[in-house]
């Protein structure tokens, strides 16, 4: 199984001299196609950036990355945003919906930036799967919080990306369609199983998850464990007792 995103010896620092500050240490990784990770450590271990540079969001100081085969260490603005737009869906934390489109609007525009039309039904058929299809029609002013968050999920997802990036996705939802949206996350992983874009064409979708909740990160194939900046440990097919234990190890230890 070929990787969908790689990471070789990844420093990010931000600041310089003496008031520099490492948050990624010479990091190497790789997420291999249909796999879904999941990433976490204490608060200011390098979660997020790790995710942001990972998904081309952000620049590594130094080291490369490659996503969908790609090594994005080379590529001007533009050529990495058209990478992204191809291979990759994020969900943010803080939603990121443009507040004068419909949730409908707000799902198809990814896709539709990057020249491309979703297929019959596809957009629908994402917020269906969020539980939103009845609110198509609804402004980002008119949804709860959480129903925003479910909007920024369908948009990350109509377009079956071949990388799928998540920060704290459950974050905004309650118990029951957390859990909902995870199955949902666990069922994209792996092969696809369906017609995506109107062309018979299947898609392998691999998921790369930070979390703080040891429930969530136990529908992961895997949970790597970052400290201080670096990979200190791993879980495969893990329950959420061990990553419990894992992290009040890590709590404990720093």
């Amino acid at each position: 199984m070929d990787d969908a995103v790689r990471l070789e010896s990844l420093t990010k620092t931000y600041g310089s001299g003496e008031s520099a500050v490492p948050a990624l240490r010479e990091t190497s990784l790789s997420f291999p196609r249909g796999s879904f990770t999941a990433i976490m450590g204490p608060s200011g271990s390098g979660k997020s950036t790790l995710l942001q540079c990972a998904a081309g969001l952000d620049r590594p100081t130094s080291g490369r990355v490659f996503i969908d085969g790609q090594d994005t260490s080379g590529l001007n603005e533009t050529r990495l945003t058209e990478l992204r737009r191809a291979a990759t869906g994020f969900i943010f934390q803080s939603f990121n919906l443009l507040p004068s489109l419909t949730a409908e609007q707000n799902v198809a525009l990814p896709m539709r930036l990057a020249g491309r039309r979703p297929g019959r039904g596809a957009v629908r058929q994402a917020l269906a799967q969020v539980g939103l299809e009845k609110k198509a029609g609804s402004r980002p002013s008119q949804l709860s919080g959480g129903q925003q968050q479910r909007v920024a999920i369908a948009r990350a997802l109509v377009a079956r990306p071949a990388v799928l990036f998540a920060d704290e996705p459950t974050g905004a939802l309650d118990m029951s369609t957390g859990r909902e949206l995870l199955g949902t996350l666990r069922a994209l992983a792996g092969p696809g199983d369906g017609d995506v874009d109107g062309t018979g064409d299947r898609v392998t979708t691999t998921i790369v998850m930070v979390t703080h909740d040891p429930n969530v990160a136990a529908y992961a194939d895997r949970v790597l464990f970052l400290a201080d900046g670096s990979l200190v440990g791993e879980l495969l097919q893990p329950t959420a007792e061990d990553v419990a234990a894992r992290m009040t190890h890590l709590a404990v230890s720093s």
